[in-house]
């Protein structure tokens, strides 16, 4: 990533290369806001509290952001708040895309194991560890950036950042790969770990299907979102999709808005329940199994 000119506002005196519009700033303002105070409100009723350090920080982040550029419509040429909003809009959407990882867990727990390469507790540990450190690594980078008027050290910056996003697409792409192989497995029937018992194959019912089609666009649309920013990222400071606005009010923040959206419309507590239901489910499926296998052998 590179940096073309000075550290002062380039183009129509701003950094951005426009002057952010002051309307859209509001309706991503109120949108993350409802959405935040959902997530916090559902959390508490579901007793769901991981979502706190990941919808809901996900939610503050954009705000933060969108804040950032809110003041940016009033004060184009001041630096704050281009390199706040720059920052926290890169970063908010890691703790969401973690939301994605846990319910995966949750899935293959609920579904059957033995059709996944991967234990239930091991796509948590995995998956959760790229997610802190694509956070660690974007929110350095953005550190770096934001707390310098040298060109070089803006630019290393930017490119620490651009490996995070990078290093969080490939992540992406691993669990995407794994999930889709799992309900390829489940849906024939054909367990990839016959150590574990196959009779431990849960039930599909119409509130997973909705889980997993919510689960599957969020990730497609987070997905989208990455594309964006590795894009612009390594198009430069100054180049045209960063000096875009449009671009950014999609790609960026229209893709995070039906992500943490959809995730309050197809709530986790709602359609997955505790994740004691997990083992209870897991517990019937055993015991129906025992059941019919001893009324199999009285035949």
């Amino acid at each position: 990533m590179s940096f073309n000119g000075t550290a002062s506002p380039p183009v129509h005196e701003s950094a951005y290369g426009y002057v952010p519009h002051t309307g859209v700033a509001i309706l991503y303002l109120s949108l993350f806001g409802i959405s935040t105070l959902l997530h916090a409100a559902q959390a508490i009723y579901f007793r769901m509290w991981w979502l706190f350090p990941t919808a809901c920080l996900c939610g503050i982040g954009e705000l933060i952001g969108w804040s950032g550029r809110l003041w940016s419509s009033f004060s184009p040429r001041a630096a704050d708040p281009y390199m706040m909003q720059i920052t926290t809009t890169i970063i908010a959407p890691t703790p969401l895309i973690a939301v994605n990882f846990i319910l995966l867990s949750r899935i293959v727990s609920r579904l059957g194991p033995c059709y996944s390469r991967l234990s239930p507790r091991l796509y948590t540990r995995i998956f959760l560890t790229c997610d802190i450190i694509a956070l660690v690594v974007q929110g350095g980078g953005g550190g770096i950036a934001a707390s310098s008027h040298k060109i070089k050290t803006i630019n290393l910056g930017g490119n620490i950042m651009l490996g995070g996003i990078i290093f969080q697409f490939v992540a992406l792409c691993v669990y995407t790969g794994l999930g889709v192989d799992f309900l390829r497995h489940f849906a024939a029937s054909t367990p990839v770990r016959p150590q574990i018992s196959s009779s431990e194959r849960g039930v599909l019912d119409s509130r997973l299907e909705l889980m997993i089609a919510a689960l599957g666009f969020s990730t497609f649309v987070l997905f989208i979102r990455s594309i964006y920013r590795m894009a612009e990222l390594a198009d430069g400071w100054t180049g045209t999709i960063i000096t875009t606005e449009v671009y950014f009010n999609i790609w960026d923040a229209g893709m995070v808005t039906l992500a943490i959206f959809t995730m309050n419309i197809a709530h986790p507590g709602l359609l997955l329940g505790s994740k004691r239901d997990d083992h209870v489910g897991r517990e019937n499926m055993l015991m129906k199994q025992i059941s019919n296998d001893s009324q199999s052998s009285l035949v």
